[in-house]
């Protein structure tokens, strides 16, 4: 069936009355529409409106067709098995009691003898095992999970399908199931993702702002061509409202001079007696007239002008990409920074999932570490960090490093972000600090937020501000899974980061996009 989803007047707000969207208008039908925008602009909010989960504040949604969700988190109970993660738990059991010979009536015109091989297909089609359905779901991990939410997906046939950020926590194995799904998908799809690769499948973007939502036709990388186009377009009005506020400045200067050069005559011809006091009184009051009328309206120019310069100056701090100069760490190019050798390991000693595991690490190079999940890569950086003690082998880390985890737990939550700076920068004076947080955008009172109060992006920036960001930054520089949970904006913002530091680089990631972004020069497979 035909699926179409039109949002009509759509506004929703906060608990504590801070609106998220107000009066928006939009349709989807059966093209597959990327939505993005920062985090905190209502994507998932919008999602959870459409599948009727939470009421708008105001405004209407109209659904023709089915609609299914892939929620950003999968809730698990104690009891819950696979066949309850597949929403099948009574259409099997009504299978097994015609079975067993105990069946009703019921049972026998309900029952949907295909289930069982259309389980296996979907299984197939999201790159999952033949679970038995009666398995624990705790005992999959979150990326197996996410693959099983896809899979009722398919099982329920709708005719639309949202999808919020379903590609998070996944492995690249995933990552391209989801892709491949989306490829083969002929019905209508809206889908909230920072993944760059899955929007590269989209045939419309929508992105949602605080000022509401616009539609550009085409994929990620058409998307990327329009803001690049929309970038230079309001660089262009900059130049011509500031040139425009200059000239203007200039004619003030000018009638100012020629009003003073017109007073200056018209004082020497008084003082000689040339003009009668009566003409002088008026020439003087007319002069004044419309010298006071051409000052009026120059400066009333100059503020539409300026104004319009502060209008065209704030689209190009929107849209113009973070750029990050950092202070050089120095690093020589021959210099051995990382040296591990034939280290196994793990979080249970008597089975290490890490074994005779060797790498060294040479000047500023930027290794990237991938894998499927469950592989180890977690537990790799815990070994060669000190977080967990090697059952076997030997690390050796000649020079400073600094390790930013997911959770960017370096940085406490219950001090500003000025302060954390402080504690791990001490040898640094003020200034040097200021300077430091100023170069990742923590200017003035930003600098004094709490931790803790900060988005997903604006914590890893700060951690990026303490850690690269001073005069010493470190010559190792270790990031596990830095992109997860982080909007476009936010990964842009720490890719211009890492693009400006020169040191070594050990990165866990399965965004391909990043990795290509920052320049990985050698890459390390871990198999599971």
């Amino acid at each position: 069936m035909f699926a179409a989803i039109s949002l009509h007047n759509l506004s929703y707000s906060t608990p504590d009355n801070q609106p998220l969207f107000t009066d928006l208008n939009l349709s989807f039908g059966s093209e597959r529409t990327g939505l993005i925008g920062r985090n905190g602009t209502g994507k998932s909010t919008l999602l959870r409106i459409i599948a009727g989960l939470i009421p708008p504040a105001s405004g209407s949604v109209t659904i023709t067709g089915t609609i299914g969700m892939l929620a950003q988190t999968v809730q698990v109970a104690p009891d819950d098995t696979v066949a309850t993660g597949l929403d099948v738990t009574d259409q099997l059991a009504m299978l097994d009691r015609l079975e067993q010979g105990v069946g009703s009536v019921e049972d026998a015109g309900d029952a949907d003898w295909t289930l069982p091989s259309r389980i296996e297909a979907v299984f197939g089609e999201v790159g999952l095992p033949i679970y038995d359905t009666a398995r624990p779901l705790s005992s999959l991990s979150g990326g197996q999970r996410t693959r099983l939410s896809v899979a009722r997906l398919l099982l329920a046939e709708p005719d639309m399908i949202l999808l919020d950020e379903p590609t998070n926590n996944l492995d690249a194995e995933g990552r391209q199931a989801v892709i491949d799904l989306l490829a083969r998908w002929r019905g209508g799809a809206i889908v909230v993702s920072h993944d760059r690769s899955l929007l590269r499948e989209m045939d419309a973007i929508v992105e949602l702002t605080s000022l509401g939502a616009t539609t550009y036709g085409g994929n990620w990388d058409h998307y990327s061509e329009r803001k690049a186009l929309e970038l230079a377009a309001a660089e262009h009005a900059l130049s011509s409202a500031e040139r425009k506020v200059g000239e203007i400045d200039r004619k003030i200067q000018a009638l100012a001079e020629k009003k003073a050069r017109k007073d200056g005559a018209g004082a020497r011809k008084a003082a000689k007696g040339d003009i009668p006091r009566i003409l002088l009184g008026g020439m003087k009051d007319n002069s004044e007239k419309t010298s006071g009328e051409n000052a009026k309206l120059a400066n009333r120019q100059r503020g539409n002008a300026a104004e319009a310069a502060s209008e065209a100056r704030s689209k190009v701090e929107v849209l113009t990409p973070l750029s990050i100069k950092l202070t050089s760490t120095g690093l020589p190019a021959g210099r051995t920074v990382l040296q591990a050798d034939g280290l196994s390991g793990g979080p249970d000693p008597e089975s290490p999932i890490i074994k005779g595991f060797s790498l060294a690490i040479t000047g500023p190079e930027r290794v990237a570490i991938t894998g499927p999940n469950g592989s180890g890569k977690t537990s790799l950086l815990r070994l060669l960090t000190g977080g967990l003690v090697p059952t076997s082998g030997t690390v050796r880390i000649n020079g400073t490093y600094a390790l930013l985890d997911q959770a960017v737990s370096l940085l406490d939550p219950e001090l500003s972000i000025a302060d954390n700076m402080a504690l791990l920068d001490p040898d640094a004076d003020q200034n040097a600090r200021r300077a430091a947080l100023a170069r990742f955008m923590f200017r003035a009172d930003a600098a004094l937020q709490l931790v803790g109060t900060l988005s997903g992006g604006e914590t890893l920036r700060a951690g990026l501000a303490a850690t690269i960001g001073g005069n010493h930054p470190p010559d190792l520089l270790i990031l596990d899974e830095p992109t997860n949970h982080l909007d476009i904006h936010a990964i842009e913002q720490m890719e211009a980061g890492l693009r400006g530091y020169d040191g070594a680089l050990l990165v866990v990631s399965h965004d391909r996009d990043f990795l290509d972004n920052i320049g990985i020069t050698r890459e390390i497979a871990l198999s599971s």
